[in-house]
């Protein structure tokens, strides 16, 4: 039905976010990882959803690429699994690394998900793994390093992320900090920094 939404973030909450579309609000539950890094209240995106209708109610479920969407269908399909743990697996695993735990066997790394058991995350080994290959698995990896990586029109950014990473902060909170500070597009490096340092304290 709604395959995208594009519209302006007008709300954040736990584990869903209010869009701004023409006008109307749409409420739709996302990864909390989605949340916590790529989303700002007042900026414009573009969302991959998934509408779940049920007797009771009609849920939207939102992504911000067309392959986790597919992922969280895939999951979905998987006797069990329904749109809740299937958040909940997409919060705790990237794309990327629920591919990779699927092809190695790690039902551990799956069953850190909420909700998830250990039997559940076998199951979903078992009937996801001739699904996916080891080679599509790494050239998604790749290309999602390729577009995850800063654009060179944000150099000051980039710069200040590289920075706090050699300072020994973990890359996505650094980059998370980067974001997190008002204006950080119009800052030079020294003044990113600084500001980006008291996100991090």
């Amino acid at each position: 039905m709604i395959r995208f939404i594009k519209g302006t973030v007008v709300d954040i909450e736990e584990n869903y976010l209010i869009l701004d579309h023409q006008g109307i609000g749409f409420r739709i539950f996302t990864p909390s990882s989605l949340l916590e890094r790529y989303v700002r209240v007042g900026e414009e995106i573009r969302l991959h959803t998934y509408m779940n209708v049920r007797e009771d109610a009609m849920l939207l479920y939102g992504f911000l690429t067309a392959d986790d969407l597919r992922l969280f269908e895939l999951l979905l399909g998987v006797n069990g699994v329904g749109p809740k743990a299937g958040l909940g697996i997409l919060s705790a695993l990237s794309a990327d690394e629920l591919r990779f735990a699927v092809l190695s066997d790690d039902a551990a790394a799956i069953a850190k998900a909420p909700g998830i058991g250990k039997k559940t995350a076998q199951k979903l080994i078992l009937e996801l793994k001739d699904k996916m290959s080891l080679e599509d698995a790494f050239e998604k990896k790749l290309a999602h390093e390729q577009d995850n990586a800063l654009p060179s029109s944000a150099d000051e950014s980039s710069e200040a992320v590289m920075a706090l990473t050699a300072l020994g902060y973990p890359s996505s909170d650094a980059l998370r900090a980067v974001r997190a500070v008002d204006g950080h597009e119009t800052m030079d490096v020294e003044q990113l920094l600084k500001a980006a340092l008291k996100n991090l304290l």
